[in-house]
Order: C-alpha cells, then sequence, then structure tokens
C-alpha cells in the first residue's frame, strides 16, 4: 500500500495537525510525531533524556557511592584495554562526554539531575583510568630479560619466616651488574641454606638474619611467570606492582655480609607475637592463633587451608573486616563502660567521642602489628568512618561509609580492585549493609517485647540469613578467580564466625595480657579448644559430598553481568533495584552453559591437560606429565573442573607413548582429533618427525620445532607459545583462548616478542 500523504488539517497549534498511515496524530506515539515534524534523531534522544531525567530525579537513590563504582570501573577499564592509546582514548572520550552534557544541558534546568550525572560519573572514569595509569608508571618495574644464575649480594627489606614449606622468603635490594641499577627480588631460601645462627626464627635474640641483614648468595632467578593458563592467576602483574623484577631461589648456602641490627619495629614485635602464640598454642590451632595475633600465615599447613578454602572459611584466616572489626569494637565498647565508671569524666567528656578515639588507636595499632595489607587497611579505613559516625551521632551503617573506604583503598591501591581480596572484602560488606538496610529487615530485627530465647533465635535466623546472602554475593568472585567455591560456607559460617568474633579472638587477647603477670595459661587453653573446633568444622564441611563446586573460566561478559546486577540489588532503591537481577539471570544461564576445556596447555609446552569421559560417566583429566608441582596439577585440574587427581596419558588405554612422543585420538564436534605430544627435548630424526606432524591436528612440543613440521590445525611448540602463553582449546567449536587476548601492552606482559 503507498504511504498515505501528509495533509494539513485545520485546528493543529502548529497551523494544521498531521496524520500519517492514515493514522491520527493524536494517536502516535511521542517519538513518532517528533520524528516525522523533523526533529528526527535530535527528538527521539530529547524523549530518552527526559525519561532518564525523571527517572533519577524519582529514583529516591544516594549517588554517592555510584561515584566509587565508576571510579573502580575506570581502573578495571585501563586493565581490560590494550595501550596507550586506547587508555588515551578513552579518558577522551569520556572529557568529550562531559563536555556535551554541558553544552547541551547548561541552560536546561528540567534536565539537572541527568546533567550532573553524566558530567560527574565521566569525569571520575576518566580520573580512575588515570590513577592507575600513574601507579603502573611509578611503582612498576621491569622483569629480566631472561632465566639467569648469579652471585648477588642484597640488602634485606623483609623476610617471611614460612615453617610449614621448611623455608624462609627474602626480599633483596640488589643491584644489577650490568647496569648497576637497583632492582628488587625475591627468593626463597630452604632452612639448611642458611647458617645456624640465621636459620633461627628472627624474633631470637641471637639471630642475625632479618630486615636491615647484608648477604651474599648464588641464586636462580626467574621473571615473574605470566598466568600458567587462560583464567590462572597472573603473578607477573602482581609483581609488577610490587617492584619485584625477579623471584628464584638459593644454590647452595648463604652468606651474612653484615648481620642484621637489633630487632626493632613493628617487624620485631610481629614476630615475637607470632612465635610467642605459637609457643602458647600447639598444632594447627596455634599457627591460627598467630595469624589472627600477627596475620603471620606461613606455618598454617597446606591441608589446613585447603579445608578451610573449601569450607568457605578462608576469610577467617586473613586478617580483613571481622578481625578488624571485632578488635576496635572491643576497643570502643572496654573504653566506654570503664570511663563510665568515673563521674567527674563522665561529666566532663563526650563518652561516645572519648570510646572512639580510644578504638581508633587500638585499631590502627592491630592493623600496623598485623602487616598494614591491603584488606586490613581497607577494613580500617571503614572502621574509622564508623567511628566517626558514632561520635556524631550518624548513622554507621551504610554505604556512604563503604563507598568512602574503597575510594580511600583505590586511591592508593588501585591494583587491588582486580585481585579477590578487595572484591571479596566490598562485596561482602556491601551485600551485609544493603540486606540489614532493607525494610524487611529492619523490620525483623526491629525491638520487641518477647522472651530471651526468642530474641538468640531470631539474631541466629539472622546471620544465617547474612551468610547465605554473602555467599550468593561471593560466589561469582571467588568462581572467576578460584574456579572453585564452598557450597556449605553459609552454614559453616553460622558457627565459626561467632566461635572467632566472640570466643577466640578475645581468649587471645585475655591470654596475652594475663601473659604480663604469669597467669595466662587457661587462657590458652580455652584458644586450643576453640580453634581445634573451628579447623574440625572446616575439615567436616569441606569432607561433605559435593562440598566444593568446580568450574571452567568464566568470561570477562560473564563477571561483570554478576557485578552489575549485584551493585544495582545492593545501591539502587525501591522497585527499580529488581532490574538488576536480569544481568544476574543472564550471568548465570552464561556461566552454567560454559564450555570446559578440551586441551589445556601450559606456557612452557611441558603441562597438557586432556579431558575425557571416565568410566563411570565422570570427566577424567589426562597429563602428559606426573608433575610432582601441585601449581601446576591445581590449575589443570581447577580449569579442566575436575575433582579427582589426573591420570599419566602413558597410562591411559587410549595413548601410544614412545620415550619421545605421545599420540592419542579423541572424539570431538563429530570429528576425530589426533594429538601429537612431546614428553622431553630430546630430538629426532627431522623426516620422521614431518610425516608424524601431517597425520595429526594439534602438536604440542615445549622446544621449537622445525618448520617442515605442519599439522592439520595447530602446532604449539615453544615459538607460539612464547608470543601467547598458555591455551585452551574447545575442540568442538575450534576456538583457541590464549593468555595474550587479556594482556595487551601492560609492562607486565613479555610477549608477542616483547
Amino acid at each position: 500500500m503507498a504511504d498515505a500523504p501528509i495533509i494539513p488539517i485545520a485546528g493543529d497549534a502548529d497551523g494544521g495537525s498531521i496524520a500519517v498511515g492514515g493514522v491520527p496524530s493524536g494517536l502516535q506515539k511521542p517519538a513518532t510525531r517528533l520524528w516525522q515534524r523533523g526533529g528526527g534523531l535530535s527528538s527521539v534522544t530529547h524523549i530518552v533524556a527526559g525519561g532518564a531525567e525523571r527517572f533519577l530525579a524519582n529514583s529516591g537513590f544516594d549517588g554517592a557511592p555510584w561515584l566509587a563504582v565508576v571510579f573502580a570501573a575506570g581502573i578495571l577499564a585501563w586493565f581490560a584495554l590494550s595501550g596507550p592509546w586506547q587508555w588515551t582514548a578513552m579518558m577522551g572520550l569520556a572529557g568529550l562526554l562531559a563536555l556535551v552534557a554541558l553544552a547541551l544541558w547548561s541552560d536546561r534546568p528540567d534536565r539537572d539531575h541527568l546533567r550532573r550525572s553524566v558530567i560527574v560519573c565521566s569525569l571520575v572514569f576518566a580520573i580512575g583510568m588515570a590513577v592507575i595509569w600513574a601507579r603502573s608508571e611509578i611503582v612498576g618495574a621491569p622483569a629480566i630479560e631472561r632465566p639467569t644464575v648469579e652471585r648477588i649480594q642484597g640488602y634485606v627489606l623483609e623476610r617471611e619466616d614460612q615453617p610449614a614449606q621448611d623455608r624462609i622468603r627474602l626480599t633483596l635490594a640488589v643491584r644489577d651488574a650490568e647496569t648497576a641499577e637497583s632492582r628488587k627480588i625475591r627468593v626463597n631460601v630452604p632452612m639448611e641454606a642458611l647458617p645456624l645462627d640465621a636459620a633461627q626464627p628472627a624474633t631470637a635474640p641471637s639471630a642475625t638474619l632479618a630486615e636491615g641483614a647484608v648477604v651474599r648468595m648464588r641464586v636462580r632467578l626467574m621473571p615473574p611467570a605470566s598466568p600458567m593458563l587462560p583464567g590462572s592467576y597472573d603473578f607477573a602483574r602482581a609483581a609488577w606492582f610490587k617492584g619485584l623484577s625477579a623471584t628464584g631461589s638459593v644454590i647452595g648456602s648463604v652468606e651474612i655480609v653484615e648481620p642484621s641490627p637489633e630487632a626493632r619495629g613493628l617487624a620485631a614485635v610481629q614476630r615475637w607475637l607470632s612465635a610467642h602464640v605459637r609457643s602458647r598454642v600447639d598444632g594447627s590451632a596455634g599457627t591460627i592463633a598467630a595469624a589472627f595475633a600477627s596475620g603471620d600465615r606461613g606455618a598454617i599447613l597446606e591441608t589446613d587451608e585447603d579445608a578451610m578454602r573449601d569450607a568457605g572459611l578462608t576469610h577467617l584466616l586473613s586478617i580483613s573486616g571481622l578481625h578488624v572489626s571485632a578488635v576496635i569494637a572491643a576497643g570502643y565498647l572496654m573504653a566506654l563502660k570503664l570511663l563510665a565508671l568515673f563521674p567527674a569524666v563522665a561529666l566532663r567528656v563526650r563518652l561516645p567521642v572519648a570510646a572512639a578515639a580510644s578504638g581508633a588507636i587500638v585499631g590502627i595499632g592491630y592493623t600496623l602489628l598485623t602487616g598494614a595489607e591491603v584488606p586490613t587497611v581497607r577494613s580500617c579505613a571503614a572502621a574509622m568512618l564508623v567511628l566517626i559516625a558514632l561520635a556524631l551521632g550518624r548513622d554507621a551503617l551504610s554505604l556512604r561509609m563503604v563507598a568512602a573506604a574503597a575510594v580511600f583503598v583505590l586511591l592508593l591501591w588501585p591494583e587491588s580492585v582486580i585481585g579477590p581480596s578487595v572484591q571479596m572484602s566490598f562485596a561482602a560488606v556491601i551485600a551485609i549493609v544493603a540486606l540489614h538496610g532493607s525494610g524487611p529487615a529492619k523490620a525483623f530485627l526491629a525491638p520487641r517485647e518477647e522472651s530471651w530465647s526468642k530474641r538468640v533465635l531470631r539474631g541466629a535466623f539472622m546471620l544465617f540469613v547474612t551468610g547465605m546472602v554473602i555467599e550468593i554475593a561471593l560466589m561469582p568472585i571467588v568462581l572467576f578467580h578460584f574456579h572453585r567455591a564452598g557450597l556449605y560456607g553459609a552454614f559453616a559460617n553460622v558457627i565459626a564466625i561467632p566461635l572467632v568474633t566472640f570466643i577466640s579472638m578475645p581468649l587471645i587477647a585475655l591470654g596475652l595480657l594475663f601473659d604480663l603477670i604469669g597467669l595466662g595459661e587457661p587462657f590458652w587453653w580455652l584458644v586450643q579448644a576453640s580453634l581445634d573446633l573451628l579447623l574440625g568444622i572446616a575439615h567436616f564441611t569441606a569432607g561433605q559430598p559435593g562440598s566444593v563446586k568446580l568450574m571452567p573460566q568464566m568470561s570477562g561478559l560473564a563477571i561483570a553481568l554478576f557485578t552489575g546486577g549485584g551493585l544495582w540489588l545492593a545501591l539502587w532503591s525501591g522497585r527499580a533495584r529488581l532490574l538488576g537481577l536480569t544481568p544476574a539471570v543472564v550471568a548465570t544461564i552464561m556461566l552454567l552453559t560454559t564450555p570446559i576445556p578440551d586441551v589445556l596447555i601450559g606456557r612452557d609446552g611441558r603441562h597438557v591437560g586432556i579431558t575425557v569421559p571416565g568410566a563411570d560417566g565422570s570427566r577424567e583429566l589426562l597429563s602428559l606429565r606426573d608433575s610432582s608441582s601441585s601449581y601446576s596439577r591445581d590449575n589443570l585440574m581447577e580449569l579442566a573442573s575436575v575433582a579427582s587427581e589426573p591420570v599419566p596419558l602413558a597410562e591411559w588405554e587410549g595413548a601410544r607413548c614412545s620415550p619421545e612422543f605421545c599420540v592419542l585420538t579423541i572424539e570431538r564436534g563429530e570429528r576425530e582429533w589426533t594429538l601429537l605430544l612431546a614428553r622431553n627435548r630430546e630430538l629426532i630424526e627431522e623426516r620422521s618427525l614431518a610425516a608424524a606432524c601431517e597425520q595429526a591436528d594439534i602438536v604440542v612440543a615445549d622446544r621449537f620445532l622445525p618448520r617442515s613440521c605442519k599439522p592439520r590445525w595447530l602446532k604449539a611448540d615453544r615459538r607460539l607459545l612464547e608470543r601467547t602463553g598458555g591455551l585452551a582449546l574447545n575442540l568442538s567449536a575450534e576456538r583457541v583462548t590464549s593468555v595474550a587476548e587479556g594482556q595487551g601492552e601492560h609492562g607486565w606482559w613479555r610477549g608477542a616478542g616483547r
């Protein structure tokens, strides 16, 4: 049907009415009428801007926490984008967007909310990118070019005792032999490599190896390792922001050129405290008590750490919000009660202010004593804001407080936003504040006339609900970083959190206090019993069937949807907050449908994992090498989502192995794939190798292969892996995912010929 003509009709305010396709103007949608009147795209933009303005004006949400989110988004965008021109372009676009908003709506009072939101968010986003870029340029340390063995003399910057691994770890300042520039390295020193006096704990009076000592040793140094596989931990990135140019281990013995000066300062107090607590509490409970008291986790056994992780209790081992809050709350309440006993003080001093000052002193001291790690500083900063709010009579539990603490941490350590520690800490705190600030939670916890038993049950139920909400909030982050998560953490935390907060930590404090007069033994006995109970809960929970959920690598889009949806649910208000469920549901579907890689190839070509169906229908992992490295084995298992130990490829029925190569054929995507995998670096005759390559779809080797080796699909030899890093192969979709895809031109990445 031909288009209806546009016919002027008397009576319209503009001199005529408009009919389009026979539809009177009054029945047309506003956007359609404006478009046909000549407004075009600008008119549609006008409608959208008006809707956004009304939404912002009527939402009643607090915009301050969103500024922290936008600031963090700018930092994350710097990590996600590839190189300087993209960073510059993104910052320029953000600035341009702010200018456009100012130009378009500067004289429009009806666009006030929208104008301010666009301008402020654009500028904060650009500032976030600028802060992390500047931080990278200031603290980043280029890695050494290649593995090397050299004799060094260095100044000890930090000593970390790791009795569970029978070694110590030294961070040294050394001078480069070629450039004469100082650099920072970290080396592991076995206890047998140390002189007798240096092998003693750094707290011993005769110890000569601690901060300030000068040592000489022969070391094997390596550049900080890039991720073994796509999705693995990126130590090279962490080392870059720590200023480390190399890591390694000692060859032979350590010579102490200058002994360390007399132990003093916080490091000495921290070590003394850790050693004292371990001497009072035996076994694994003592190592955890030392972690609570001083932040020293070096003596905790790997089996205990694994059990705590799989039970969802790892957060109790890292000094963060729970511990700092407990210490500060104890200091605040104790000061408040003690000062109230003296009428002369109570009548002349505002007790909340004095108690807040006491809590602040205790909290800052505990933070410094336990090493002042980023999560601890973040928790301390948040607690300081709570104390300020209490002193001023304001609401202490608010999202604004969390946002202020986040901005404080991200200004000092912007790189921490990409790590699991800060992400999990803030996710947990936001979940707690959002839950307890909601209407149903306030109504449930409102004071009422009831028996103490009902009040206790009500508190216990709310603690369980809080644990469930925290577990849901943390699950995507845990799966993204660690590819495994404990499913029963909420149940374990219902007992573990009160146990640690109200029993173990106060008992440790009382034990230290009464040790001053020689009466601490009963308290240490109770500490032993409480922490043995904690470990029992962890091992019992982790040992239950289905206690751990394994997942392959989550995509960046999926974790972004989870994060965006969660933040919307937590930070928005009213019924509009339910819109956050949509991205969370989409991300859940994406996560559940994420394919498990068929073949995993480590960055050096030595470690290869292949997923195959097991005899009982479960999935099994074939490993090219029966490696003694738990790091390599765990990476392969986690990214393949396999809980059982890998099966050596040479022992698999369908594999054919010679001393030099293994050949395996698997069926994926309605076709068969033949893999040719090098077992060692022994050279074989080139013609034979070329013939074998022609019959293979995929060839993997940890050395350079000749150009005559031409497999049908992929040749992952040292030449390729130096550019790409580790690989994950999805054979059904014929897709190759590499470590290099997420690295770009950041200073810590050494691939692509850099």
